[in-house]
């Protein structure tokens, strides 16, 4: 029995997906091209050509549950389909298909942040960058919007909020991010922000800066000022966190255009090695009245979306090395990788992601598990 999705909730959100191909000129069913390029991504497949020799190699084992009315698509087919296919409308089935087969109750908190495509450059356009969300939670990519030429990550963060459910949930966001209008639109979306906060916004650090002066000073009310550090020590090395948060935002200048704000405050990071130490500070702005010592867990989860997002999509799927120049199928192959790593994590073996990637195509009843646990795949 092949354990995957069950088909009611793969048709449901696959098969509105728009196919691009001309109508009566097509061999192989979309569907089933979507779903060897997951099954090949998974199963340590890095790029076309590996997808379209996986799928031959294993056939028979697709034939359980692919109609396949042509056999196995060529690597190009791959390729010209996942250039031409709307990247916006595969994210919403991909996403919206691992959601319900994960049964997924709750996200919690969401870190943002982007990443570049280093092997995406071609002759005329720079490396594609991807803003990307993250549930530290549950290990999950929740969505990604890719910035357009000539702009940034300021004008991509928006449209990658509209595709999330905010409901009840701490988004964390550099300093690049830290924007009114992105606040707002996280407050009107139902969920909290939590901010870095450097020189990009006209006298808030500054504020943020001598509210905290006077906490540390004695001048503010103690009931609204909270102190929490944390000591970590291993592998040579003796790292220690200081966070300082005050529930008091009436230093705030133009507090009433950050909407909802209710903390502010700081973090000193102090790291020795071999005798040698280093420090940074970091300031915030937060819409959330929570303790320091969960502050410090949403500022510390935030780089997840570093440590268990991008540093796994370049060192365990080689994402820097991808040479996929079209940008749309670019696009679409990253968050095949993303999608790819969301379910890798949740398979319970204690194992790295890339020994993994391994057992998935050494072994098709691993990669069933990885698919979906105990769900049912029947023919779609």
């Amino acid at each position: 029995m092949v354990a995957t999705t069950h088909v009611g909730l793969f048709k449901k959100h696959f098969r509105s997906l728009p196919d691009p191909r001309v109508v009566g000129r097509t061999r192989h069913l979309l569907v089933d091209i979507v779903v060897l390029a997951i099954c090949g991504v998974i199963a340590d497949c890095d790029d076309w050509s590996d997808i379209a020799q996986f799928a031959q190699k294993r056939e028979a084992w697709f034939r359980r549950f692919l109609k396949l009315p042509a056999g196995i698509p060529a690597h190009d087919t791959l390729e010209r389909v996942f250039a031409a296919l709307d990247s916006r409308a595969f994210e919403r089935s991909c996403l919206a298909w691992f959601r319900s087969a994960a049964d997924l109750l709750g996200i919690g908190h969401i870190a943002i942040d982007g990443k570049t495509m280093r092997g995406s450059a071609g002759a005329k356009l720079g490396p594609l960058h991807v803003v990307s969300a993250w549930a530290t939670q549950a290990n999950l990519t929740l969505g990604q919007v890719a910035v357009a030429k000539k702009s940034n990550e300021i004008t991509a963060i928006p449209k990658l909020l509209e595709l999330l459910d905010l409901h009840g949930a701490l988004v964390t966001i550099d300093a690049m991010g830290c924007q009114k209008e992105i606040a707002k639109k996280i407050v009107d979306g139902g969920g909290d922000y939590l901010l870095a906060v450097k020189g990009n916004q006209d006298r808030l650090l500054e504020d943020i800066q001598a509210t905290v002066e006077k906490a540390l000073n004695g001048e503010l009310d103690k009931g609204v000022v909270a102190e929490y550090t944390t000591r970590e020590d291993g592998h040579g090395r003796h790292e220690e966190r200081s966070y300082v948060v005050v529930h008091d935002v009436e230093g705030l200048r133009d507090r009433d255009a950050w909407p909802k704000a209710s903390t502010v405050g700081i973090c000193c990071y102090e790291r020795t090695v071999a005798g040698k130490v280093s420090s940074e500070v970091h300031y915030f702005i937060g819409s959330r009245r929570m303790g320091a010592r969960k502050h410090a867990q949403a500022l510390r989860n935030h780089w997840k979306i570093e440590n268990n997002l991008h540093w796994q999509l370049d060192v365990s799927f080689g994402e820097d090395n991808s040479r996929i120049q079209d940008r749309r199928a670019a696009e679409n192959f990253g968050l095949l990788r993303k999608l790819a790593l969301s379910l890798l994590k949740r398979n319970p073996a204690k194992t790295s992601i890339a020994r993994k990637r391994k057992a998935a195509a050494l072994d098709t009843g691993f990669l069933e598990e990885t698919l979906a646990g105990a769900r049912n795949l029947e023919k779609v």
